[in-house]
């Protein structure tokens, strides 16, 4: 996804990754889900030639945050770890961050072709509120029916 973005600097964002205990946000991330994880992904991958790579991360680097975001970060480990660097240049990085509550979607241009921006977004956003909804289940706890 090729775009123009330059993140804001944010006290607000730095502090939330100051503030942020893993321990109490990341019980979901157990050797079971990791594994359902990476079957998700592998599963994904058939079917095309995308090559998709999984990033998900507690929170931001403390020392970047207050000039990064997601979006930011996202890019930058795209270039890291070199997601780009695939035969047809078809890798996709798919970055979620626990503490922002987010998550990215980087392509390759030969993904970037075929996919539209307006699509990765809405991708990203109803993940978004899918994780929302199960977050809030958990709070109120089980539903009897």
């Amino acid at each position: 996804m090729a775009e123009n973005h330059a993140s804001t600097s944010s006290f607000a964002r730095w502090w939330r990754q100051v503030l942020f205990v893993p321990l109490l946000h990341s019980k979901w991330l157990t050797a079971d889900a990791r594994a359902r994880l990476t079957d998700q992904v592998t599963r994904a991958e058939r079917g095309h030639r995308g090559e998709v790579f999984l990033i998900v991360e507690n929170h931001l680097p403390i020392q970047d945050a207050y000039h990064m975001d997601c979006r930011e970060r996202a890019i930058d480990l795209f270039s890291e770890y070199r997601v780009w660097d695939t035969e047809e240049n078809t890798g996709v990085l798919i970055y979620v961050n626990i503490c922002e509550h987010q998550l990215e979607i980087v392509a390759d241009r030969g993904i970037s072709t075929h996919v539209s921006p307006t699509v990765w977004r809405a991708m990203c956003e109803k993940s978004s509120i899918r994780y929302q909804q199960q977050e809030d289940r958990r709070e109120l706890g089980p539903i009897v029916g």
